[in-house]
C-alpha cells in the first residue's frame, strides 16, 4: 500500500477535511447556544447605560450581577460565561451575526465601538483571508494574539511571559549571552544596560576590573579626564589608607617612623650640601662681571626665596 504523502497529524488531508467540516458544524451550533444564553440574559437583565455608554463585563451594577449570578448558577454555567455571552448578544442584533463565524469572534469584534464600523468589519474577513479567525479578530482590535506573526506581535508575547521578574531576568541572561544578538543592540542601550547591571558596588568592581586589563580599553578610558582623575585620586587615598593601616597595626611601624625620620634629615642636610657647593662655584664667577638690571632682579628675587626657605628651616630646627 503506498504510503500516504498529505497528511495532517496522524490522517490524510481529505479525512482532515471530513473532520474540519463536521467540526465548523459543532462550532457554529455552540456559537447559536452562546447567542441564545446571551439573548435570554439580556431579557432578564437588559443592558443599561453607565458614563453614557453600556456597561461593558465587570462594570454591571449590583443588581444585575444578582440576577446574573442566579442565571449561571441554575443552568449550570460560570458567572462569567453568562455575563460575556450578555455583552456579545448586545453588541450584535441577531440580523447583523455571521453564520460560520464563532461566538468567541463575534465576542472580540465586538469591543469595535462605532456600530457601522463593527458590522461591517465582520462581513469582510481580512485581505487574503476566507474567513475570520481568532489572532486575526485580535489583531483588528488590538489584542495579543495567540500564534505571534509579526516582530512587534512577538516582542509582545515575550513581554507578556516575562513579565515575572525571575523570569525576565534568566531571559534576558539567556538572550545577552547570544553575541549575535548582542551585536544588533544600539551602543547607547548597551552601556545604559551595562550601567543598570552594575548599580551593586560588588558587581561594578568586578566589572572595572576586568574591563581596565585590557589595554585598548584602558587606554580609551583613561584618554577621559575625569576617569583619569579619579583613577589618581584612588591610587592616592589607596597609598594614605594603606599606610594609615600600616601605622595603626604594624609592631615595626614606630621603628619605620624612626626611619622615615632620618631620611628626611639626611634628604635635608644633603638639599643644603648641594645647595652651598652649587652656590659656591657660581659666585666667584660673577665678581668680574656687571649685572644688567634684569639679570639683578632675577637674582634679588631667588635670594629672597632662598632667605624664605632658610627661615623655615631654621623655624622648624
Amino acid at each position: 500500500m503506498p504510503e500516504e504523502i498529505d497528511k495532517v497529524g496522524n490522517v490524510s488531508q481529505q479525512r482532515y477535511e471530513q473532520i474540519v467540516a463536521a467540526l465548523r458544524e459543532v462550532v457554529e451550533q455552540q456559537t447559536r447556544g452562546s447567542f441564545t444564553i446571551g439573548d435570554r440574559a439580556l431579557e432578564i437583565e437588559p443592558m443599561r447605560e453607565r458614563g453614557g455608554q453600556h456597561a461593558a463585563p465587570g462594570e454591571e451594577l449590583f443588581t444585575v450581577r444578582q440576577s446574573l449570578f442566579r442565571l449561571a448558577e441554575d443552568i449550570g454555567l460560570a458567572y462569567k460565561t453568562v455575563e460575556s455571552a450578555r455583552w456579545t448578544a448586545s453588541r450584535w442584533p441577531k440580523d447583523k451575526r455571521q453564520k460560520g463565524v464563532s461566538f468567541r469572534v463575534h465576542r472580540t469584534l465586538g469591543q469595535i465601538e462605532n456600530e457601522a464600523e463593527r458590522f461591517a468589519t465582520i462581513a469582510k474577513p481580512p485581505a487574503g483571508k476566507t474567513r475570520w479567525t481568532v489572532d486575526e479578530a485580535n489583531r483588528r482590535v488590538g489584542r495579543q494574539v495567540e500564534r505571534p506573526a509579526s516582530p512587534q506581535e512577538k516582542i509582545t508575547a515575550i513581554h507578556t511571559l516575562a513579565r515575572d521578574e525571575d523570569v525576565a531576568a534568566a531571559v534576558t541572561t539567556d538572550f545577552l549571552k547570544r553575541s549575535q544578538v548582542a551585536a544588533k543592540v544600539p551602543d547607547q542601550d548597551k552601556v545604559r544596560v551595562v550601567e543598570e547591571f552594575t548599580r551593586d558596588d560588588t558587581v561594578a568592581v568586578t566589572a572595572a576590573t576586568g574591563l581596565l586589563r585590557r589595554p585598548d580599553v584602558a587606554f580609551k578610558a583613561m584618554s577621559d579626564d575625569t576617569a583619569r582623575h579619579q583613577v589618581n585620586h584612588a591610587q592616592v587615598e589607596r597609598g594614605r589608607q594603606a599606610r594609615e593601616h600600616f601605622e595603626d597595626s604594624s609592631p615595626v611601624a614606630p621603628a619605620v617612623r624612626h626611619i622615615d625620620r632620618t631620611v628626611e634629615f639626611l634628604d635635608l642636610v644633603t638639599a643644603c650640601h648641594s645647595f652651598v657647593a652649587a652656590a659656591g662655584r657660581a659666585v666667584p664667577g660673577l665678581r668680574d662681571r656687571t649685572l644688567g638690571e634684569d639679570e639683578r632682579t632675577i637674582v634679588h628675587e631667588n635670594v629672597a626665596k632662598v632667605r624664605a626657605t632658610f627661615s623655615e628651616l631654621r623655624s622648624a630646627a
